[in-house]
């Protein structure tokens, strides 16, 4: 109703110095950094910056790979890494230093990149902003296109012809990341609960069945069992890199086409669904999609991001966030102001409070929640506002709940005022709706003829109130006398 909602939850980040110690331990980067340190000035590097073919097995050798394709596979992907990083330098042959290879072809040199040592002698955040170089360029290796039959493809020139492999990198990356963006959704429901791992089928259906549809069709289920194969073989590449935990695909079950799409349509149990994959996102993964949706101009809040700012930004930020979550941001905001200053701090944020627009209810209810957070030390703050109109009554509430002595008795029209602002609040934050049908009729009860003064109460939000108040309360009587009170109040304001 009043302040923007941000398009995804808050989300709660491990310090960047843990952070940085997940990157440094993620198996890609690790075999990259070893790569990086192993080569020398005999190391021998192709037109395009790659290990030339004789020197993966002893890359492979030191890395501890196996002898065979798969290890040269992994030796080759970490050295991609390490120059995509900046943790090696490749001169290219065209620009003068390359040489002849004993096949013939032009050479590139390689150098120790100065990245290397930023990541013994630098800061978390040198160390994090690398390894995201590392996750871009892993992204980019999922999202590139299977070629299977790549001779095919290549004409008689030499040239590539890439129409002809049906591939849309813009499309590819728009659909990983969505699905990296459904996962982070899906780690932070339910206030942090769906931190568990993710069934591919779910996944990869929450791209492709549209919301709407009931029964999904057999072309829908083809689209779906296409997706999983292909983010199957996709977060196998980006395991490596740090961002998930990834159970793959049952290989007994890729020749059984098909079946995951329909497993995921009949909802298989938990034993069988596992067979058919299970992700999650890892603390660094939060961290790196978070970090890239940012990147591409997506609203995605963290906890922390606050702290240090105004009280106006502070309960204008949290409006929308989970309970949880909008208490550990207080808690880091008071934490700038340190221990000695929480009257300073009280008294921004009731200023913050004050306002007549469609956002203020709101930002009374957090500050007056904030306010419990500043501790028995914020009472002068507190006690100074007792007269002011829109903050007198939730700085009542503040002392009485703290056993304060000496509290003044509120007029009547506070405290009129004070119920139609608290329901306007909890109307704005999309509370469960028991609770706030309790709040109506808890407070509508507090007072014998009720309707028959609230109508008059001047704030800007009366008239919408008690018009919800005659759609939720549970008495029809009262609920028609809230309705009639809502009209008088449109009539008295005008509209």
């Amino acid at each position: 109703m009043s302040a923007e909602r941000p398009s995804l939850p808050p989300v709660r980040l491990n310090s960047e110095a843990e952070l940085a110690r997940d990157a440094l331990a993620a198996p890609l980067f690790v075999r990259a950094v070893r790569l990086a340190r192993w080569a020398g000035p005999d190391t021998r590097v192709g037109a395009g910056g790659e290990l030339v073919e004789a020197q993966l097995p002893a890359a492979a050798e030191h890395l501890g790979l196996p002898a065979d394709e798969d290890g040269a596979a992994y030796a080759s992907e970490a050295w991609r890494l390490a120059v995509d990083t900046g943790l090696l330098d490749v001169t290219d042959p065209e620009e003068g230093a390359g040489d002849e290879g004993t096949d013939g072809e032009a050479e590139g040199t390689v150098t120790t990149g100065e990245n290397l040592a930023l990541l013994t002698g630098g800061s978390p955040q040198d160390v994090l902003s690398i390894w995201l170089d590392g996750l871009d360029a892993a992204h980019a290796d999922a999202t590139a296109p299977v070629l299977d039959d790549f001779a095919d493809l290549v004409g008689e020139d030499g040239s590539i012809d890439f129409d002809a492999l049906d591939w849309d990198p813009e499309a590819e990356a728009e659909f990983l990341d969505g699905v990296l963006g459904n996962l982070y959704l899906l780690t932070l429901a339910d206030n942090g609960a769906g931190e568990g791992p993710v069934p591919l089928p779910a996944l990869a259906a929450s791209m492709i069945v549209p919301d709407d549809m009931g029964e999904p069709t057999d072309d829908i289920l083809e689209q779906v069992s296409e997706a999983m194969m292909r983010l199957d073989d996709q977060f196998r590449l980006l395991e490596p890199i740090g961002i998930v935990e990834y159970h793959p695909v049952d290989e007994a079950l890729l020749v059984e086409e098909g079946e995951a799409a329909d497993a995921a349509a009949a909802g298989a149990d938990d034993e069988d669904v596992t067979r058919y994959g299970m992700v999650k996102l890892t603390p660094l993964g939060l961290y790196g999609i978070r970090a890239r949706m940012l990147e591409a101009g997506v609203d995605a809040p963290a906890v922390g991001d606050l702290a240090g700012k105004g009280a106006d930004a502070l309960l204008d930020g949290i409006a929308h966030y989970p309970e949880s979550a909008a208490r550990a941001e207080v808690k880091l905001w008071l934490a700038e102001y340190g221990t000695g200053d929480a009257v300073s701090a009280a008294a921004e944020l009731l200023a913050a409070a004050r306002g007549a627009d469609e956002g203020a209810p709101l930002r009374r209810l957090h500050c007056q929640q904030a306010l419990a957070l500043a501790g028995p030390s914020a009472e002068p703050a507190v006690r100074a506002v007792l007269g002011d109109p829109e903050l007198g009554g939730l700085a009542r509430v503040w002392l009485a709940e703290r056993g304060a002595a000496d509290v003044p008795a509120p007029p009547e029209d506070m405290i009129f005022w004070l119920a139609i602002d608290t329901i306007a609040a909890q109307l704005d934050a999309d509370g469960e709706l028991d609770e706030l049908q309790g709040l109506i009729e808890g407070l509508s009860a507090q007072h014998s003829g009720f309707f028959d003064e609230v109508w008059r109460v001047d704030h800007p939000a009366t008239a919408d109130v008690l018009e919800a108040m005659g759609r939720l309360h549970s008495d029809k009587k009262a609920a028609k006398d809230a309705r009639k009170a809502a009209f008088k109040a449109r009539s008295r304001a005008g509209g």
